[in-house]
């Protein structure tokens, strides 16, 4: 067993997958081991998280989760800790195991109560043993009490496999977990989900813990994960190492921003946008950075651009820059202007990023779409940062589903449009055609703050421009991006800005 942290690389298993799994470990191992050593591990993690309980509460469903919490249960007992289990089942229609588990638990003298015991305290710890990944539907009734009074009531809460109610496959949960009161924990045993570490998962499960409880299976040769959990990139060299001695700003590739549009007409000026993603490639090691703020006709509006907040950063108009020589970063406060250029950018940019108002702009043209396709035809790299609701534009459906299912979207877009899509949120999906997406196992919600995405654009674009392939440019742009947002200071807000200036190349 062992703690996963954003420092672990891990496959991920989707629910069909872990079924195949566990019944090839089934046709070899003698029965009820599965459950026995899964029901080891659950008390085994209890009692590291809880040793000075003076109650543990068990929280048993109907079937073979409630099974891994009645062996715990049966463990706890042994061991001399009070384990008290609420069951929802009956005993006729149990799954053989569960009922081998209940039968050991009851032999046990493990004590059973109706309903969770009174005046948990600061010390004790509630175990959700309800659904596991067999939930199909939202948890009702006296399951849906239990649930709410334990994540009300108790310091601590351990899920078996999955918090009840989570898809494990998606992450997504019909009737969201209230905001953490208990210090949250979940075992997932056999395989690593993909639903843990997106959408609701990450807030559901808490700190994540893994048993593949030494079963041997293994999925059919040639049958990828569903998913990868990124991991830390390779730590970089010292500077002086990295880059010779003989190098000058033109070694490092040059990064455009292409947005910040400034339009009289409609009273716009969105100019903050671009200079965050300008500052964030700059920080992050492109060796020269322009910045085209468009108006209307696609030209810039240089009034609005007077004094750059950074005097490194160098203004250009959009008609100068030699697109086949740069990488771009297009749509950061583009706003209508964007359209008017996008073609042209598409054409020739041999480095692409597109965020924000120019993933808006081909979520309405069918021409553009087709146009970024073309890209990967001619051996360019594109890169698309959607957050949700332009995932939805370009996918023609809401952003409620696509949170319903972000590795879904992520998979689709990258296909339809042949190049990576970097799907934002909570455990942002990074996918590429032909491949398992990634999770990313890094930031909070400090990074709900206007400009965060821009930074992104900008940071990403600043590895392709150093000549990364798109695809761990993504995957380790977005890491680092998170990472910081973990590692900031508890006690000073975080700003775009100030996290343009804290990223490094």
């Amino acid at each position: 067993m062992f703690r996963i942290t954003r420092q672990t690389p891990l496959p991920l298993h989707s629910v069909a997958a872990t079924r195949r799994m566990e019944h090839a470990a089934m046709q070899v191992l003698a029965a009820h081991t599965l459950m026995q050593r899964a029901g080891l591990a659950a008390a085994r993690l209890a009692l590291a998280l809880a040793p000075h309980a003076r109650v543990i509460w068990l929280a048993c469903g109907p079937g073979n989760n409630g099974g891994d919490g009645l062996e715990a249960a049966m463990h706890l007992h042994a061991w001399g800790m009070r384990p008290v289990v609420s069951w929802l089942g009956e005993e006729e229609r149990l799954p053989p195991d569960a009922r081998c588990s209940l039968q050991r638990a009851r032999a046990a003298g493990v004590l059973f109560a109706d309903e969770p015991p009174a005046g948990l305290g600061a010390q004790d710890l509630c175990v959700d043993a309800l659904l596991g990944i067999g939930a199909t539907r939202p948890p009702e009734g006296r399951m849906a009490g239990w649930l709410a009074h334990m994540h009300a009531s108790a310091a601590r809460v351990l899920a078996l496999d999955v918090p009840t109610g989570l898809n494990a496959d998606t992450g997504h949960m019909a009737q969201p977990l209230p905001a953490p009161r208990a210090e949250r924990h979940t075992l997932t045993l056999l395989t690593a989900k993909p639903g843990l570490f997106t959408a609701h998962g990450r807030d559901a499960c808490g700190t994540v813990w893994f048993d593949d409880l030494g079963a041997p299976a293994a999925l059919p040769a040639g049958e990828p994960p569903a998913a990868w959990l990124g991991a830390q990139p390779a730590a970089p060299a010292p500077p002086a190492a990295c880059r010779p001695h003989a190098s000058h700003k033109g070694c490092f590739g040059d990064v455009a921003v292409i947005g910040g549009e400034c339009s009289a007409a409609r009273g716009t000026a969105m100019t903050g946008a671009a200079w965050l993603a300008a500052s964030a490639a700059l920080h992050a090691g492109a060796g020269r950075v322009y910045v085209c703020p468009l108006a209307d006709a696609g030209e810039p509006a240089p009034a609005a651009w007077a004094a750059l907040p950074e005097p490194e950063l160098m203004l250009r108009r959009f008609s100068a820059l030699e697109l086949r020589a740069i990488t771009a970063v297009c749509g950061c406060g583009g706003g209508q202007a964007v359209q008017s250029v996008l073609p042209a950018v598409l054409r020739a940019c041999p480095r692409l990023v597109l965020d924000a108002d120019a993933i808006n702009a081909l979520a309405a043209s069918t021409a553009l779409q087709a146009a970024v396709r073309q890209r990967s035809a001619e051996g360019h790299a594109t890169v698309l940062t959607p957050h949700p609701l332009e995932a939805a534009r370009l996918l023609g459906s809401s952003a409620s589903a696509v949170q319903q299912d972000r590795l879904a979207a992520a998979r689709t877009l990258a296909a339809r449009l042949d190049a990576v899509v970097v799907l934002k949120g909570s455990g942002t999906v990074i996918a590429a055609p032909g491949q398992p997406p990634c999770i990313n196992p890094t930031g909070n919600a400090r990074l709900a703050t206007p400009g965060t995405g821009d930074v992104l654009a900008g940071l990403i674009g600043a590895r392709l421009a150093a000549g990364a392939h798109p695809w761990p440019a993504a995957c380790q742009a977005a890491w680092q991006h998170g990472a910081l947002a973990d590692d900031w200071p508890a006690l000073q807000s975080l700003t775009a800005g100030e996290l343009a200036r804290r990223l490094r190349p």
